[in-house]
């Protein structure tokens, strides 16, 4: 199974259950995620962590 079957899986369990409250938590930990990996070895980190 590919990453987009398994986000296609996701998308029609969604659907289905009517679970709709659990995309944005999906989406935030997504894009906390992306910060993280960005900071890590990075010339964006200096900029990230004036933020926090």
């Amino acid at each position: 199974m590919g990453k987009i079957a398994i986000l296609k899986e996701f998308w029609e369990f969604l659907k289905v259950r009517k679970k709709w409250w659990l995309l944005p938590i999906v989406i935030f930990m997504v894009l906390l995620s992306l910060l993280i990996f960005l900071t890590q070895s990075s010339a964006v980190a200096p900029f990230i962590y004036t933020l926090f």
